[in-house]
């Protein structure tokens, strides 16, 4: 008997885009092979899980190309009577303008009342998804508006606050409904196979599957993706050890991670050299190896390097892991390894027109929050003695005193690069240096000086937008708003004093407020012009998702 034709369970992902080639991602439901523009791939497997992963070689510079995709010879996409443009393969040229989307934070959930409410009206409401409303936008748009590039700047899937749909799958599978000890608690995924239900719900709806198959996307995890603080301090890492279901989901985080997310941020030539992806797609299924990998990852953290960077012509994008790679021994807090940073050093350069560094966790806070953290590393680390220590890391934990300056050695030395490099101490000095963050689940934009050191060059600046579809209610905003307040901001200073945090080589305000909306945000780079545009959504607008500007900038 004949097997049926091949399915396409999830894809195509366009993701990484260069002068001339491409790659392009997907998921099948059984082996076969993956055929995008004459060129072609088998699948691999893991777990039973089949992927295919084809680099699209031989474009022309400067081509829109529309593709279709056949798996073993049968189209499979663009899907019949699809109401949205064709996908396409856009390839750069040299000097081309460079247009980035980024945001972070995206919950899945249904795109209907009640999740498309406040969480003020309704506590399962998230609102209007800011992707879908970018999409309602591009579909109006020729080709040569859309953005090059999207970045997810983390918590693409929620591991911890799974949608009902996923709750339901995870019912089903685990029984009658009686967790056992070695399970996760209610609502949360228990290994890779669980984790493969996330992604796909999380990218199979049409308005964000015809986004990820046209635009490309660049990638990388934070805590969400895996859990609530993740690896936010060793005592958490040690206490989160102990549980019995642990085990599984970080392996299966890192598994499915690898698959889903990380592989499509390396370029072809990177792919060519991986040996992991090699060895899976020599075996005949990859489950052992990738778990081998995972295992490694979670143990050993200098030894897996989940950064990376991309150039787009004069412009260079570095996308840090802030979240997997830390440093968390008792004595030393980083946030990353030592050769972490010695990779980061070697690709932040000059020479460029414009260097963005990408990291989930905004460097630059509100000043409240920043010398309230910067003030609590101190005191976990001993200052007002271990009874105040203790207290400190439940504080740290319980409010999620995680970010830049709460590794504040890390602060410290990343801000000194950024200083370097603008000040044109590592080449000729970019016209911007730009941070992009998410996470804090509001956005904004902060313009940064150095007063008393080296002229700088270049405009520093970290933008700031979150979340996507997650935004917070009534009584988070106005605890956020407090903490940006100038009395917040005296008191926490002082505290970080008492602990002995010395004062910051750098000085930050704030263009303009924050806003706590979901929303999208879009830098635009011409020649040595920055600017920058942030977009928020409205519930009312449910039906019809549209995008409000609220805020423009120019930056260089």
């Amino acid at each position: 008997m004949s097997l049926s034709p091949a399915r396409l369970v999830l894809g195509p992902l366009l993701r990484y885009v260069g002068d001339d080639e491409a790659t392009v991602w997907v998921e099948t439901d059984r082996a076969c092979t993956v055929e995008v523009l004459g060129c072609s791939a088998p699948t691999f497997c893991v777990a039973g899980h089949h992927y295919g992963f084809v680099c699209v070689s031989g474009l022309k510079s400067g081509a829109c190309v529309a593709y279709e995709l056949h798996l073993d010879g049968e189209r499979c996409w663009p899907l019949a009577d699809s109401p949205f443009p064709p996908s396409v393969i856009r390839t750069r040229t040299p000097g081309q303008p460079l247009r980035l989307a980024f945001g972070s934070c995206r919950v899945t959930l249904p795109h209907e009342p009640p999740y498309t409410l406040s969480k003020d009206r309704d506590d399962r409401g998230r609102e209007v998804d800011a992707l879908l409303a970018l999409v309602a936008r591009l579909r109006t748009q020729p080709p040569h508006q859309w953005p090059d590039a999207v970045l997810l700047l983390g918590d693409q899937i929620y591991a911890d606050q799974v949608s009902p749909e996923s709750e339901r799958l995870i019912q089903e599978r685990r029984g009658d409904g009686h967790a056992s000890a070695d399970d996760p608690p209610p609502g949360e995924v228990a290994d890779f196979e669980e984790y493969t239900w996330l992604y796909r719900e999380a990218w199979s709806d049409p308005a964000t599957r015809w986004l990820l198959s046209t635009i490309s996307s660049a990638m990388i995890f934070d805590d969400h993706d895996v859990h609530d603080d993740w690896n936010t301090s060793w005592a958490w890492v040690r206490e989160i050890r102990t549980l019995p279901w642990w085990h599984e989901r970080i392996v299966g985080a890192y598994m499915s991670y690898w698959i889903y997310q990380h592989l499509g941020n390396l370029s072809p030539a990177e792919l060519a050299d991986n040996a992991l992806l090699a060895g899976v797609r020599e075996a005949q299924d990859g489950e052992e190896i990738l778990r081998a990998f995972a295992k490694q990852a979670e143990e050993e953290i200098a030894g897996t390097r989940w950064s990376y960077h991309r150039d787009f012509g004069r412009s260079r994008l570095l996308v840090l892991d802030s979240r997997a790679g830390r440093v968390l021994d008792e004595d030393r807090r980083e946030m990353l390894s030592e050769q972490e940073w010695a990779w980061v050093e070697e690709c932040v350069t000059g020479d460029f027109d414009h260097l963005l560094i990408a990291t989930t966790l905004p460097l630059l806070l509100s000043h409240g929050l920043h010398h309230l953290e910067a003030g609590n590393e101190a005191v976990c680390d001993g200052a007002w003695g271990r009874t105040a220590a203790r207290l400190g890391e439940k504080i740290r934990q319980a409010i999620d005193l995680e970010h830049w300056s709460a590794f504040h050695g890390s602060f410290v030395r990343l801000t000194d690069l950024l200083h370097e490099v603008a000040s044109g101490g590592r080449g000729p000095a970019p016209a911007s240096v730009i941070v992009l963050s998410g996470d804090v689940h509001h956005a904004y934009l902060a313009e940064a000086s150095f007063p008393g050191r080296a002229p700088i060059q270049s405009a520093v600046v970290q933008a700031v937008c979150s979340p996507i579809r997650n935004p917070l209610d009534r009584p988070e905003r106005r605890a956020l708003r407090a903490a940006l307040s100038r009395t917040a901001a005296a008191i926490a200073r002082l505290l970080a004093r008492s602990a002995g945090v010395p004062p910051a080589a750098v000085r930050w305000q704030f263009a303009g407020e924050p806003t706590f909306d979901n929303q999208i945000a879009t830098l635009d780079l011409t020649g040595r012009g920055a600017h920058l545009t942030i977009e928020k959504t409205r519930p009312q607008d449910w039906a019809t998702p549209r995008l409000h500007q609220t805020l423009s900038r120019t930056i260089a």
